[in-house]
């Protein structure tokens, strides 16, 4: 097969992925044939809702997969059934997004693909207290240490060097290794992926670069890091205070910011891209993307959600 096919976890069942998904296959074509794992019954039933039918052929498991049809869905069928097509987010999915990842995971395992990516997941119901973000929960599953979450736009890209944790925590997450093992492994990533070297700006921590504390970790940990970082022939600069770096003389400078948290460098990034961006998760041993938003659990039904995230991930993924 010349191209390696997408494989896709439709998540949350009562999410707006079907609706965002429907429109993007039926508007587009992909060189690469797509897997969608996801209930049969589910997308039958938003295929009638929204009056946006797609044809596709069931793959049946029993077996390993043998044959992927091009031009054509193909689907592996997990069961799950509900009264109404749109309900409140619960624990009721679960068990059903549970078997989604499993069946993808032992088919990237095979090394049937390297291409995934997983629709909306609620993190309050699905993972609770037991991981971050769906990044972690994978990483975890994959058994993989040194990750990367990458919000990626082709104009400018933003990382965050902690990623859900919650704020009074962050601080202690800065520190000169967990500095090193992100920039490396998304040099890699930049390397391997887009043939380039990455142009890579790291902001502070606090505001302007600046503490009254004691202990300024911009001055002691974040400065002497990116010195040893451009000795070892990163191509880094900073730490720039994130109130300006994203200024559009500044930003052109650079192909990605990695920040110190999550909404320092994802609240521009969104302002400035907003659906036109999506999540690139790096260091498992698969790519793995996702389109950046949530289920949007109050537009269900409405037909007027935005699709272009789920559009870029899978022309991110189309080669």
């Amino acid at each position: 097969m010349k191209f390696k096919p997408i494989l896709i976890v439709a998540g949350e069942p009562n999410s707006i992925f079907f609706e965002i998904f429907l429109k993007t296959i039926k508007k587009n074509k992909f060189k690469s044939p797509i897997i969608l794992i996801a209930s049969k019954r589910m997308l039958k039933k938003n295929m009638q809702y929204f009056k946006n039918n797609i044809k596709f052929k069931e793959i049946d498991l029993s077996k390993k997969i043998k044959k992927i049809y091009p031009g054509i869905l193909n689907l592996i069928n997990v069961e799950y059934n509900q009264k109404n097509i749109f309900e409140k987010i619960s624990k009721k999915s679960n068990t059903y997004i549970n078997k989604s990842f499993k069946i993808a995971l032992q088919i990237l395992n095979e090394g049937i693909t390297n291409k995934f990516i997983n629709g909306p997941i609620s993190k309050k119901t699905f993972l609770n207290k037991n991981f971050y973000g769906i990044t972690e929960y994978l990483a975890h599953k994959t058994n993989s240490k040194n990750i990367a979450m990458i919000i990626y736009n082709k104009s400018l890209s933003v990382s965050p060097l902690t990623t859900h944790q919650p704020v009074k925590y962050i601080s202690k997450k800065i520190t000169k290794s967990n500095i090193i093992n992100k920039v490396n492994i998304i040099d890699t990533f930049w390397r391997e992926h887009f043939k380039s070297k990455p142009k890579m700006a790291l902001t502070g921590l606090n505001p302007h670069c600046e503490s009254t504390d004691n202990f300024n970790e911009d001055e002691k940990i974040i400065k002497p890091t990116i010195k040893y970082l451009k000795k070892n022939n990163y191509n880094i600069l900073g730490p720039f205070p994130a109130d300006t770096l994203f200024l559009k003389d500044n930003r052109k400078k650079f192909d990605i910011v990695i920040g110190m948290y999550h909404d320092q460098v994802l609240t521009p990034a969104k302002t400035l891209f907003e659906y036109d961006a999506i999540n690139v998760t790096v260091g498992l041993p698969f790519i793995r993307v996702s389109p950046d938003h949530g289920p949007n659990e109050q537009m269900l039904g409405k037909n007027k959600s935005n699709h272009l995230s789920i559009l870029r991930s899978l022309q991110f993924l189309d080669f």
